[in-house]
């Protein structure tokens, strides 16, 4: 009869590894472990590689650094923002993603070290009093329209003032009332670049407005195009704020003169692409050293998108497929990647029809290492990483940010010693 190895000792490595990376030093796959996890039995034979993970990991921090800020993430995703920051020493403590399969990407990547983290689902009907204490918070926020027609009858009819009248029914309320509430010392806000012109900019004068004039927040705002940081032209707004005023500036900002191009995101065909425990073969066949062919379009979508585009052109329009090479940098991805492909195609050469990205390729253009463990479908991984951040993006601002946050939290502190 076959004996295990205690459960107890698998549930600690989980504290501080994901499932691929056990499943890599265990040689096994994922779906073995999620097994052995599910069951609370493992093979003794694996005992001695946990133990020796877990010895690896005590020599490496044989005392668990305490975080240098800690940090709320909301309209998480799949905690690409949240990636930024922790690499400046923070620790995350709570986090609220409403999406089940980004929830299932989130927490297969991120396993917080301790008791305090709390996973939420839908942030509206959050009581703001049980939000703990933070530092930071992050929100990528979704862009809602505002409507701030009636807020002079709203005021003569005594209804409520400042944001709430503004911001009701809006998810940006959602923050605000946690900014209001817990008053922490930063906080980064990201959106579409279309934010500024939404509404004919009256949508972001009312965020701006209220983080400035009814919060009381010292706020600074930049467009950043993430195509400096991987090979993707990727416009998004960014907006900071600091509970005092400081000299924060995004002229900081580290931004190379020119970015990476394509080749560095995509598969390797010359037998150095890492074989990935946690993703197997699923997008690369690392014995025929190819792209799977599923992700070559069919001849069927091929004929549409090229009618398609030539449709357009002959219209006069701009609209068609993005056909791109190894020295290209990218379009958009976004959240309907998964639909056709159209707007990052790349080539395979003459003759052949082009191919989407790979999942792993998209996780890779969004700046996420191959240590981040892909669990959903191709569907669903692509609607995560278009909806995401570029995760280098996140770090750079982090790093001009953190400054500012740690001499607030040591004002604080001095003044509540004196």
């Amino acid at each position: 009869m076959k004996t295990a190895a205690p459960h107890g000792l698998l549930k600690q490595t989980l504290q501080f590894y994901s499932q691929g990376e056990i499943a890599a030093h265990c040689g096994r796959n994922v779906r073995t472990i999620r097994r052995w996890e599910a069951s609370g039995n493992c093979p003794v034979i694996a005992e001695a590689t946990l133990r020796e993970m877990l010895d690896i990991r005590t020599r490496k921090a044989p005392v668990e650094r305490a975080p240098e800020f800690r940090l709320v993430d909301l309209f998480a995703g799949i905690g690409g923002i949240r990636r930024g920051f922790e690499a400046h020493g923070g620790r995350c403590v709570f986090t609220s993603e409403w999406n089940d399969f980004s929830k299932k990407t989130y927490q297969e990547n991120y396993r917080d070290c301790d008791d305090a983290h709390q996973f939420v689902g839908d942030i509206v009907s959050f009581d703001v009093a049980s939000v703990p204490s933070h530092d930071v918070l992050l929100a990528g926020f979704p862009c809602q329209p505002f409507s701030i027609a009636g807020v002079s009858k709203k005021n003569s009819l005594g209804r409520p003032h400042g944001f709430e009248c503004t911001t009701q029914g809006t998810l940006f309320y959602d923050v605000a009332r946690i900014i209001a509430a817990k008053r922490p010392a930063a906080f980064l806000l990201e959106n579409v670049k279309n934010l500024l012109s939404h509404d004919k900019g009256k949508t972001f004068q009312t965020i701006i407005d209220v983080l400035r004039d009814e919060l009381k927040y010292d706020v600074h705002y930049k467009v950043i195009d993430g195509q400096y940081f991987t090979p993707q032209h990727r416009e998004r707004i960014v907006i900071v704020g600091f509970r005092e005023e400081t000299e924060f500036t995004f002229d900081d900002l580290n931004v190379p003169a020119e970015g990476p191009r394509l080749a560095s995101i995509l598969h390797k065909t010359d037998g150095s692409e890492p074989v990935l425990a946690h993703d197997g073969d699923r997008f690369f066949d690392h014995a025929s050293r190819e792209v799977q062919p599923r992700y070559t379009l069919t001849a069927n979508l091929w004929a549409y998108l090229q009618a398609y585009a030539a449709k357009h052109r002959a219209a006069g329009n701009g609209f068609g497929f993005g056909l791109v090479t190894p020295d290209s940098v990218t379009r958009t991805l976004s959240a309907r990647y998964f639909k056709d492909g159209s707007e990052i195609l790349c080539s395979q050469g003459k003759g052949k029809r082009p191919r989407r990205l790979t999942p792993r390729e998209c996780a890779r253009l969004m700046g996420f290492p191959d240590d981040f463990v892909i669990p959903v479908s191709d569907t669903q991984a692509y609607r995560q990483f278009g909806n995401s951040v570029v995760v280098p993006v996140m770090q750079e601002v982090a790093r001009i940010m953190i400054p500012h946050v740690k001499g607030l939290l040591a004002q604080k502190v001095a003044g509540a010693t004196s």
